[in-house]
């Protein structure tokens, strides 16, 4: 698999939005599948490792993470920086849709943050299949929903989205991705597997006192939206400039699932 790489000053940006937006209800349903000492947990495009520093309080407990990431940059500031009592780390670099059932074997949960819009639907049922096979429940989390609310509104509001969905389901290196269908083909190839699956929203909220990431946010998702529909690039810098020099607040849809093999 090839996706983009992220800059670590993006996801650093970002990590305080995710930590508020991310669903804390999923994490207690886990109970008792959780079973292991030491827990086990493989969080997939670990990235500087958000997910982590998020979950692995909340899991309690003696905790072994392996972090997966093809960014070895990544995958440094992530290892350093998943420390605390009874939390052993070790980092593997390379493609994460390679794994498969025996890979996932002795391992107590996957995760994943921001994952699932990236991959195909292949990879997401390779990945089903292989956690199902050795019963391995699943927390995926903060997947695009494709659907933005700004206000105030503008009349450019809607062809932007609309691009920037597209652009989310384009073909890379000769992969569709899922872009804002990625949560309904996961439920769909956990639940034709047997699993149960739980899903709850996990919006961002960004307004005035997150400025520096809703502006960051807003250029990407219009740079996206235009690489997508050029016809949309000549009215983007005004777009823009009115976007950002008002008091623009931003409500980011995205969905977290957690997959419960029923062997759990």
């Amino acid at each position: 698999m090839t996706t983009p790489g992220f800059a670590p000053e993006w996801l650093s940006l970002r990590e305080s939005a995710d930590a508020e937006a991310r669903s804390a209800e999923l994490p207690d349903l886990l109970g008792s599948a959780l079973n292991r000492n030491p827990l086990v947990v493989r969080d997939l495009g670990c990235g500087t490792g958000s997910m982590g520093r998020w979950l692995a309080a909340r899991l309690g407990g003696e905790q072994h993470w392996v972090l997966h990431d093809r960014d070895p940059r990544l995958l440094d500031l992530a290892g350093a920086s998943m420390t605390g009592p009874g939390i052993t780390v070790e980092t593997r670099e390379g493609d994460l849709t390679a794994l498969r059932a025996a890979d996932l074997r002795g391992t107590s949960l996957v995760t994943a943050s921001a994952l699932l819009d990236l991959l195909t639907d292949g990879e997401v049922n390779e990945m089903a299949a292989a956690c199902v096979e050795v019963g391995v429940p699943a927390l995926f989390t903060l997947s695009v929903a494709g659907k933005v609310e700004l206000d105030p509104t503008e009349p450019l509001d809607a062809a932007f989205e609309k691009a920037f969905n597209a652009h989310q389901r384009r073909v890379v290196d000769g992969r569709p991705l899922l872009g804002p269908d990625a949560v309904a083909a996961t439920t769909v190839a956990f639940e034709t597997r047997g699993a149960k699956v739980v899903t709850r929203p996990s919006p961002w909220r960004l307004g005035a006192d997150q400025g520096a990431l809703t502006a960051e946010w807003l250029r990407g998702w219009v740079a996206a939206a235009c690489e997508q529909d050029p016809d949309l690039a000549a009215d983007a810098p005004a777009y823009l400039d009115r976007r950002l020099s008002g008091d623009l607040r931003a409500v980011v849809r995205h969905t977290d699932l957690l997959a419960l093999p029923r062997a759990v």
